[in-house]
C-alpha cells in the first residue's frame, strides 16, 4: 500500500495532497507572503465562484485591506506551458473576480498583467516584474 504524499496549506489550513501543482501554488504562497509581503490571511487558496451557472475555482485569491479580490493567481503544473489558453482562463475568472492583477505561473515562468483603463477602454498590460502587495494596493 503507497500512502500519498501531503503537505500542508497555510491559507486552507489541512493537509492536501502533495500534487505536481499543489508545489507550484505552495511555492506561490510563500513567494507571496514572503518576498511580496501579502499577509497570509488576505489571501485564500481555491476559492469558489460560479461563471455561467457552473462552480469554478480560482488557485489562489489575493484581497486588499477592505477585502476585495484584489489579484487572482493560476497556478499550472511545471510542464504546461504558459500560452493563451491559460491566460484566457485567468481573464474569464476575472469576468466574475474584477481583480486588478492576474498572474500565471507553473513555477518556471510567471506572468502578470495589471488591467488599465483609459477612456473607458479596459486592457491588460504585462508587467515586468510581480509588484509587492503595498504596490499593488497603491496602483488600484
Amino acid at each position: 500500500m503507497t500512502t500519498k504524499q501531503t503537505i500542508w496549506d497555510p491559507l486552507r489550513k489541512k493537509e492536501v495532497a502533495l500534487t505536481p501543482e499543489e508545489k507550484v501554488r505552495q511555492w506561490c504562497i510563500g513567494v507571496l507572503s514572503g518576498q511580496l509581503g501579502v499577509p497570509m490571511h488576505m489571501m485564500m487558496s481555491e476559492a469558489g465562484f460560479r461563471l455561467g451557472g457552473k462552480q469554478f475555482r480560482s488557485d489562489i485569491l489575493v484581497y486588499d485591506r477592505q477585502a476585495r479580490p484584489l489579484a487572482v493567481v493560476e497556478c499550472k503544473r511545471p510542464e504546461v506551458v504558459l500560452n493563451q489558453v491559460v491566460l484566457d482562463q485567468a481573464i474569464r475568472y476575472n469576468m466574475v473576480l474584477d481583480v486588478k492583477y492576474m498572474i500565471i505561473t507553473n513555477g518556471t515562468s510567471t506572468y502578470i498583467c495589471r488591467r488599465t483603463e483609459t477612456d473607458g477602454q479596459r486592457k491588460y498590460v504585462f508587467m515586468d516584474k510581480v509588484p509587492t502587495y503595498n504596490e499593488m494596493l497603491c496602483q488600484q
